[in-house]
């Protein structure tokens, strides 16, 4: 440790040491420190001196320890390492959102006492978020939905920019609505000044984001998951237009919002929307839908679902005479 380390942060650093190792021998304590026992010591006082219980015990199993129960002063997180915490425990138990959840509750205390301006941000994330689980998610950094959280938060334009599933790059500047986790991914929801419309960019292909200066005022009856379920697939570069022989209320249930738009249209029903995977819309998606359907709309989607009935049409084929 540098010799220029402050008296504070050194009896931080005890503390700190004390709760995650019990028990620590003030010689390990000075290792640690970087200091003699005798000033090792002195740290522990200085601790004790500000109210914080530290008891010591002799021979081997001795050691400094906090006392079992002490209140100790707040834990403080940086901002990454808040909304960090909240994206992690969102992905890997996504019933954590609703505060009547035991995980759930949990994460509330841990919001609630953390600094105003972080607990915010953190919030605002939570609120948020309505994650289901994926076979196939996708972890932003934490860095880049830090920063459009808080944006969001403080009601402040950015710029962003993309890359799209095929590589296409592009900035934007954006009114940034909210964050939310959907389907086991992390969007922002935003409306774009580029397109002059709302768009729904998935956080872990943004690869950068700027403050512009600019402010915002998002819409007064914005409800984030149901505006994010309605645009998902909208803004690609991609046109689809799929119709189904089929009613809408058999169709719908086979339809991920990513998809597009479901209408009605005479006895069956049409699927609008845009993708810039049509590869991917074929395969794993259109596949699935055990209903006749036929792609009306979309020279790349035409291409691609092509494909997949060529792949599955030989498959079928008896193998050839020896």
């Amino acid at each position: 440790m540098s010799t220029e380390t402050s008296p504070t942060a050194r009896a931080l650093l005890t503390l700190e040491v004390l709760q995650t190792r019990p028990g620590t021998t003030a010689t390990e304590l000075a290792e640690r420190l970087g200091v003699t026992e005798r000033a090792a010591r002195r740290y522990v006082g200085i601790l004790r001196e500000a109210g914080i219980p530290v008891e010591s015990a002799r021979g081997p199993h001795g050691g400094y320890r906090l006392r079992r129960g002490a209140r100790l002063p707040p834990v403080v997180f940086t901002q990454a390492e808040a909304l960090g915490l909240v994206m992690a425990v969102l992905d890997g138990h996504p019933a954590a959102a609703d505060a009547d959840d035991p995980v759930g509750a949990a994460l509330g205390k841990v919001i609630q006492a953390l600094p105003e301006g972080i607990g915010r941000q953190a919030a605002v994330l939570r609120e948020h978020a309505a994650a289901t689980p994926d076979r196939y998610p996708a972890r932003p950094e934490p860095a880049t939905t830090s920063a459009l959280v808080a944006a969001s938060a403080a009601r402040r334009r950015v710029s962003v920019t993309y890359r799209s599933e095929s590589g296409r790059e592009w900035d934007a500047d954006v009114d940034p609505w909210a964050v939310v986790v959907r389907h086991g991914r992390w969007y922002l929801l935003c409306r774009s000044h580029r397109a002059d419309a709302v768009r729904t960019y998935r956080i872990d292909r943004i690869r950068a984001v700027r403050q512009t200066g600019g402010l915002f005022v998002p819409p007064d009856d914005l409800d984030p998951v149901a505006a994010l379920e309605d645009n998902l697939g909208v803004g690609w570069e991609f046109a689809v237009r799929v119709r189904f022989d089929a009613p809408t209320d058999q169709v719908a249930r086979w339809i991920r919002p990513p998809m597009g738009r479901l209408e009605p249209d005479g006895d069956g029903c049409v699927l609008v929307g845009s993708t810039s995977n049509p590869a991917m819309y074929a395969q794993e998606w259109l596949a699935t839908v055990p209903l006749p359907f036929r792609v009306e709309q979309g020279p790349e989607l035409r291409a691609a679902v092509a494909e997949v009935a060529a792949r599955f049409a030989a498959a079928l084929r008896p193998p050839e005479d020896a």
